[in-house]
């Protein structure tokens, strides 16, 4: 006592040494914390531990009527376990997991609350700080509302149960309430919902699965998102082991056990309504609420879904889709513009968990056009602007792809609200050139499309593409992917005369005892003026006038076909626009990019199938309501802003004519492909003399590979390649790389891609001379059987004839071969995005709805006073069409004059035999 006492008398001659200012601040921070610590006992004594928590409820969402129901979440698997049930290596999973101290503190971490505290206080992150006592007391006895009193409320109480507790007990409850997705709560449900078996039998490997998911049950499950819970276990894994509780090492030797794809447990709500009930979860997650709140906690929750407009859009889509080919999907969103409130709903059938058809991003075709026009007249430039549409036109940043309008309709004086009605690609891509494709992006964001789907930027070109992360023209034609929900939020903040309001699901949210938790509050934000919403509407209702108008109802719209490769099928279909009140956009296509066609086999564009859904879906959910007429037009911009000084050749000049411009197989004569093989081959014969005797030389080879037909005419005749011989280069090149087993490098992609697609001569020679020149292509010559091609030291004198030339074609379409698979799709592809000015030839054999693989040259010999080579080889694809075919000649007066023969030649070559 007397040690006790000197040591008293000591410390207090030391803080008498202290300055006074010193023994003030320290008299102070005692005095505070002894006042805090008085009023932290006083309010956790003041704290009553409710009794044991009820049984989870499901919650019901309703109508916007609030009267309705639509849907019950929440159904729910539960089997309570004692605590010796748990294998300790899962228990272990779940400590290392949640709370690596849980079994050392008092039930709440002071450090981790003061942090989520100050989070809440000064950045109002809603941090949480939770230990495994906070997050029972927290599901058990709490809303999930992120406040300061709500977190002072769940460390009182997570103090309380570990006074009257043990820590076992505590575990034993924690591990029996939480949720775990697929409806599973408490452990014994989740080893049943994932792994098939009972909790006792868990691996500690799969238990460490189950303790990832405790963070983001439905992000967590290994079917939804493989890779985060794939990360988040190996994270498990490795906490274990620092504890002691594993091996070191173990997170990178174990191995990832197998998890059920789907649960065989869990409740699910089918049809469209399951979709809904996800987006409705997803909305109420993103605004504070847990899922387990959401599914256990019988809530109250009014939708802004609309039961007469989503019934309409389940109606519609099904009769459309009736006896339809199984693999077409669609997708329809519907908007009320004046709140954002979604009234229908439909992203597939299939029920909850399922793939989202109005969620995945799809090219928006034609639909994206009313989009430009408003860039255009924001920045002065009027609907009845002057634009030269004919077709085909090359623009800048196609790298010369020639760009057409559909079934290469002509209009050379079209104003723009004309070519908006007849969804003309050529004046809108001019117009999108003029005023900068970044300012319609711009505008598209304004409008709802997001900045981001993911990781990846949207509306910019990819890797790999001709722009990589910059936006072209093209976006004016819609290429760039944007989702069918994201396209209705546009034309709602189109309809609604420029006001922007964010999409959403939930109107409002009561707690089971009546307590409101949520409301949502429309704030309209003006991003388009409204003159200029106008005008688009008025233009947009000469489309529904032209495409036929929805019975009783007022409406604006727009359709969009995205044409599937250069085939005349569409692998997506749209229908976007409104009423006044109501915008929708509707989506048909498949889940992977594919030609859509119906029963019947016919191609399924916008002005089909998507607008009949549309129609009927509008004309169904505003049945009986009063529909305000749309607004006029304003006429915003000046009409003198177009670019016909841009028209050349000899068109028709009369404004706003549409007429129809030359099409794919016009020069073919099919009615002349009667009779047997031998008897067409003959009559062939026949018109290729009248063509020789009119003075042209030349020789023709074919190769039928659906039939194995062949013909050739005179087609051991050794003619000159010119830049026909460009393939052969590029296949040995490839061959080369082969050999050396490696890639092509960028910069020989690079000249292999000038010397194809732009037929460029300084990239020929450097890749003549990295082959080896005349010797290394002479060996890859052989390799490739081309037994009457002989190499010249100037490439485009070496000589072939049209029959090796088929035999190129096979190299690159057959099985067999020295050139790998890979090779062989390089060079095909190459050959078929040729530039404009490399498009003629062999195509015009060729029709609508087929490709076209091909190399063409000319070349102008001085020896031959100056008269021209010009010749064609490649490929013609289709449906019922696989045709190698060459035509080689020389001894033309001029370049046009010849072009003009061989495809003459190459057309009556169909004509006859009608492959």
């Amino acid at each position: 006592m007397a040690r006790i006492a000197g040591a008293l008398r000591q410390g207090w001659r030391w803080v008498k040494g202290l300055p006074r200012w010193l023994r003030r601040t320290l008299a102070v921070i005692l005095v505070v914390q002894t006042v805090l610590a008085v009023a932290a006992v006083g309010y956790v004594t003041s704290v009553d531990l409710p009794p044991d928590p009820a049984p989870p409820q499901a919650s019901v969402l309703y109508y916007r009527d609030g009267r309705t129901v639509l849907a019950r979440i929440g159904l729910t698997d539960r089997t309570d376990v004692t605590l010796d049930r748990v294998p300790p290596g899962v228990r272990q999973a779940f400590l290392a997991a949640e709370d690596r101290g849980f079994y050392d503190h008092y039930g709440v971490s002071v450090r981790g609350l003061a942090r989520a505290l100050w989070a809440n206080v000064v950045d109002d992150s809603g941090e949480g700080a939770s230990t495994i006592t906070q997050q029972y007391v927290r599901n058990a006895y709490l809303t999930q509302e992120r406040t300061v009193s709500r977190k002072a409320r769940e460390a009182a109480l997570a103090l309380k149960v570990e006074d009257r507790y043990g820590k076992d007990e505590i575990l034993q409850r924690y591990l029996n309430t939480i949720y775990f997705g697929r409806g599973a709560y408490g452990i014994e449900a989740a080893a049943h919902a994932f792994f098939g078996v009972s909790v006792d039998r868990l691996t500690t490997e799969q238990g460490a699965v189950l303790a990832a998911m405790v963070k983001d049950p439905t992000r967590g499950d290994p079917a939804k998102d493989p890779e985060w819970t794939l990360d988040r276990w190996k994270w498990i894994l490795r906490a274990m082991s620092d504890a002691g509780w594993l091996p070191q090492g173990a997170a990178d030797r174990t191995p990832y056990p197998r998890v059920a794809p789907e649960s065989v447990t869990a409740a699910a709500i089918d049809g469209p309504i399951g979709l809904i009930t996800d987006r409705v979860e997803d909305e109420l997650a993103g605004a504070g609420f847990t899922r387990q709140q959401i599914r256990t906690g019988g809530l109250t929750i009014v939708t802004t879904l609309d039961a007469t407009a989503q019934r309409s859009a389940t109606t519609s889509i099904t009769a459309a889709l009736d006896g339809q080919p199984k693999e077409l999907r669609t997708a329809l969103v519907a908007i009320d513009p004046h709140d954002g409130g979604v009234r229908a709903y439909y992203g597939g059938d299939r029920g909850r968990g399922f793939y989202d058809d109005a969620l995945a991003a799809r090219p928006p075709a034609s639909t994206f056009k009313p989009l430009v026009l408003a860039a255009a007249e924001e920045r002065g430039i009027s609907f009845r602007s002057y634009y030269n549409g004919t077709s085909p036109r090359v623009f800048s940043d196609r790298g010369g792809a020639p760009l057409y309008n559909q079934d290469n309709l002509q209009c050379p004086v079209c104003p723009l609200d004309v070519a908006m009605v007849h969804s003309l690609n050529t004046p809108f891509y001019a117009v999108a050139e003029k005023i900068g494709p970044h300012r319609i992006r711009d505008l598209a964001l304004r409008l709802g499309v997001p900045e981001k789907y993911g990781d990846q930027a949207t509306m910019v070109d990819l890797k790999g593409e001709p722009a990589p992360g910059r936006t072209r023209a093209d976006i004016a034609i819609g290429r760039y992917a944007v989702a069918p929900a994201d396209m209705a939020s546009v034309y709602a903040t189109l309809a609604g005369g420029g006001a922007r309001t964010g999409r959403h699901f939930v109107e409002s949210v009561t707690a089971a005892g009546g307590t409101l938790l949520h409301r949502h509050e429309a704030d309209p934000d003006r991003v388009l003026d409204e003159d200029v919403a106008a005008d688009v509407g008025a233009v947009l209702s000469q489309v529904v006038d032209e495409e036929g108008r929805v019975p009783g109802v007022p409406a604006a719209a727009k359709t969009g076909s995205q044409q599937y490769g250069d085939t005349t099928d569409s692998s997506d279909a749209w229908t976007a626009g409104w009423a006044s009140g109501l915008a929708a956009a509707v989506w048909v296509g498949r889940e992977k990019p594919g030609p859509i066609r119906t029963r019947d086999g016919k191609a399924i564009n916008g002005d089909g199938m998507p607008y009949q859904i549309f129609r009927n879906f509008l004309s169904g959910a505003l049945a009986g309501r009063p529909v305000d007429a749309l607004p006029r037009a304003a006429n915003v911009g000046r009409p003198d802003t177009g670019d016909l000084e841009t028209i050349g050749g000899q068109v028709k000049m009369a404004p706003g004519l549409i007429y129809q411009g030359p099409r794919k197989g016009d020069l073919v004569d099919r009615s002349l492909a009667v009779g047997t093989w031998r008897q067409r081959t003959a009559r062939l014969d026949d018109a290729l003399d009248e063509q020789r005797a009119a003075g042209l030389d030349f020789s023709v080879a074919l190769v039928d590979r659906r039939t194995g037909q062949r013909y050739d005419y005179r087609g051991n005749r050794e003619f000159e390649t010119a830049s026909v011989v460009k393939v052969p280069l590029l296949a040995a090149l490839l061959l080369k790389a082969q050999d050396e087993g490696r890639d092509l490098t960028t910069a020989e992609e690079q000249r292999a891609r000038k010397m194809i697609v732009a037929s460029d001569n300084d990239a020929a020679v450097q890749v003549y001379a990295a082959i080896g020149g005349v010797n290394g292509l002479r060996q890859a010559l052989e390799r490739l059987g081309l037994d009457d091609t002989d190499p010249d030291k100037r490439f485009g004198l070496t000589t072939t004839t049209a029959k090796d030339q088929i035999r190129m074609v096979s190299a690159l379409t057959g099985a067999a071969g020295p050139l790998t698979g890979d090779s062989k799709e390089t060079i095909l592809q190459l050959m078929g995005s040729v530039n404009a000015d490399q498009t003629w030839g062999i195509s015009a054999a060729s029709f609508e709805g087929e490709s076209t693989a091909q190399k063409n040259g000319w070349m102008a010999r001085s020896t031959e006073d100056n008269r021209w080579i010009v010749n064609t080889t490649g490929r013609i694809h289709g449906e019922k069409t696989d045709v190698a075919l060459s035509v080689l000649s020389h001894g033309h007066r001029t370049r046009e004059e010849g072009i003009e023969s061989v495809e003459r030649i190459a057309a009556l070559t169909r004509s006859h035999l009608g492959w």
